[in-house]
């Protein structure tokens, strides 16, 4: 009985911890560059917070093209978001792949 009341402490501690990282990782910016022109900002939640494009791709006049470099951009921030999540939570679940962490 005593190692399991062990193991809960343990269980505990560890659903503290990864809460604790995950609200850390939801208020941590990550951004996103495609082109050189479009930035992309999201949280570590993925919801989106900026996006800035420099004026000089608004030149063209290309929709099509600035829509691709938007996409890539929230990509590239997303995919830093992703793994960012992943190194910081799967030190603590120790790679058990656990779906939604």
């Amino acid at each position: 009985m005593k190692n399991m009341n062990q193991l809960m402490k343990q269980a505990q501690q560890m659903q503290a911890r990864m809460a604790e990282l995950q609200r850390e990782l939801a208020e941590t910016p990550f951004t996103g560059e495609a082109g050189g022109v479009v930035k992309v900002t999201l949280n570590g939640a993925q919801d989106l917070l900026e996006v800035k494009i420099d004026p000089a791709a608004l030149e063209d006049a290309d929709a099509e093209m600035l829509e691709d470099l938007i996409t890539a951009a929230f990509r590239a921030a997303q995919g830093a978001a992703r793994a960012a999540s992943e190194e910081k939570l799967g030190g603590i679940t120790g790679g058990m792949g656990l779906p939604g962490f």
